[in-house]
């Protein structure tokens, strides 16, 4: 599967910049490309010279609303972010079209920080308008939450997150949710933390968009995982997780066998413990799963049997799976994707969360005008909107 991927604001530019460094990755391994075109987008200078991946040219580091902020950002105020979006979309627009190969690009991803300025309010604007112009490509948004401190400290951190995941929601396909706070190190710096983090949060994509690219027919998987099952399985609220487990990798004896097919579940657990958000398999009405490994480590006993723990996990989800026989010798590697959530816990916290800045912001306006004062009858449709 091929993306083109959009980061919007600091936090959406750093993670499109793994993304590009992934997109080297699988070139020099694999001899092929899983991302058509990586750009950034911010209102602030600072932010998109310090990316590393991303060509440094204006059609790939594209700088939004320079006459109302003079590429210094937005503040925090994400409303400011939408706006700038709506002003100078085009000039995203114009950069997708430039793209050499945009012809075979399966979805678009657009990433941003919910708590941020410019990528909060400017996702869900800019996911809108390359709707409207590219009608036969889903489009993707993947929200990154912020770091407990942020939410203790910062009230207008709440606003943001909310506003951003009912924006998004509303303009994207899928929308994949990433907790930052699961990623955390404490002993390690801001700057170790971040990298870390990053990198974390693009490996699971790694196997999962390298194994339907895959041009050697000795890698080319049983059952292949290709851009239509991923296509077909994502929807709303999403979560994605990577676990893996080293195995014998000796053929022969049962005991052998019997002891990697439960390493090979090991890894599953370990990849459902590792969603990039908490969720609960249950909620969950799609998922898919992608087995990693070199061909010899990899028995149709193990793929009913990974097939199994999920669909016991995830009682009422269509699954889809896949095998990809390019891993390493001696270690299984598992993918899980959990799609079409009904209720996340976390996304319905930030909401009401939000609900409960709105009302205090307008019992202080109106202790401040004594005029139309709030009644505290608050509820999701007050949450704004940027569409």
């Amino acid at each position: 599967m091929k993306l083109l991927i959009i980061g919007c604001g600091q936090c959406g530019g750093r993670l499109a910049d793994e993304f590009a460094f992934m997109n080297r990755r699988a070139k020099t391994q694999g001899g092929f490309e899983v991302l058509t075109n990586t750009l950034a987008v911010n209102t602030d200078v600072a932010d998109l010279s310090g990316l590393r991946n991303i060509k440094p040219d204006n059609g790939h580091r594209i700088l939004i609303g320079t006459r109302r902020t003079g590429g210094h950002g937005v503040g925090k105020l994400n409303e400011l972010g939408a706006d700038l979006a709506r002003a100078d979309g085009d000039k995203v627009i114009e950069a997708i079209k430039m793209t050499p190969h945009l012809a075979e690009t399966d979805a678009f991803l657009l990433i941003a920080g919910a708590a941020g300025g410019t990528g909060s309010g400017s996702i869900s604007v800019l996911t809108q308008l390359i709707k409207e112009r590219f009608l036969d490509k889903p489009v993707y948004n993947m929200i990154v939450l912020p770091f407990r401190y942020e939410e203790t400290t910062e009230d207008r951190s709440i606003f943001n997150v909310g506003t951003c995941l009912k924006s998004s929601y509303m303009a994207a396909d899928a929308v994949f949710l990433v907790d930052n706070q699961r990623y955390l190190k404490k002993t390690d710096s801001i700057a170790q933390n971040l990298a870390r983090i990053n990198r974390l949060v693009v490996k699971p994509f790694f196997n999962m968009l390298c194994a339907g690219e895959e041009t050697n027919p000795k890698y080319i998987g049983s059952k292949v995982l290709d851009g239509g099952d991923i296509i077909q399985t994502l929807s709303g609220w999403t979560v994605i997780g990577y676990g893996a487990s080293k195995v014998n990798g000796k053929t022969g004896h049962f005991l052998t066998k019997s002891d990697d097919e439960q390493k090979g579940i090991r890894a599953m657990d370990e990849a459902i413990n590792n969603l990039s958000v908490k969720a609960d398999p249950t909620e969950a009405r799609k998922a898919l799963y992608l087995l990693t490994g070199s061909g010899k480590d990899m028995s149709m006993d193990l793929i009913n049997d990974l097939s199994s723990t999920l669909k016991s996990m995830a009682t009422e989800a269509v699954i889809r799976s896949g095998d990809y026989p390019r891993g390493t010798n001696g270690v299984l590697e598992v993918t899980v994707v959990l799609s079409e959530l009904t209720n996340s816990r976390k996304v319905i916290d930030y909401f009401s969360k939000t609900i409960d800045y709105i009302n205090r912001a307008r019992h202080r306006q109106a202790s401040a005008n004594l005029e139309n004062y709030a009644t505290g009858t608050e509820s999701f449709g007050d949450i704004p909107s940027f569409l």
